[in-house]
């Protein structure tokens, strides 16, 4: 499965390729890793049919995850299906605005990633 990670914070790209060592040595899971979301949805218009996931922080300068989940909603339909939403902050705005505009399932930082390999296990 092919996932596109997005989130300004450089060393997300590190830890990920840490805790999915196994899955990405076996050919489980395939990362690509953008940096802003405007660097996503560039991505996308080359990969968009690759993709079947999308975990995206929210909180990022220039555009944010909402703008970017709301984009990928209705200028790529052909976007992966499944669209998650990770952030530091909880609070129940960002998860209602998040879910409204057509996110899958929401995640807080620190990411658990056990729980989201589970997720991950799930759509395979």
């Amino acid at each position: 499965m092919k996932i596109l990670v997005v989130d300004d914070e450089e060393d997300v790209k590190s830890l990920f390729e840490q805790k999915f060592r196994r899955e990405i040595r076996s050919g489980q899971f395939e990362f690509s890793f953008s940096f802003s979301g405007e660097q996503a949805l560039s991505y996308l218009a080359d990969h968009h049919s690759e993709v079947v996931m999308i975990l995206s922080d929210i909180n990022m300068p220039g555009m944010s995850g909402i703008e970017l989940l709301k984009t990928i909603r209705k200028d790529h339909p052909q976007a992966p299906p499944q669209v998650m939403m990770i952030t530091a902050y909880g609070d129940s705005a960002n998860h209602d605005q998040a879910m409204q505009l057509g996110a899958d399932d929401f995640l807080t930082k620190p990411v658990n990633f056990v729980e989201l390999k589970e997720k991950l296990q799930q759509i395979l």
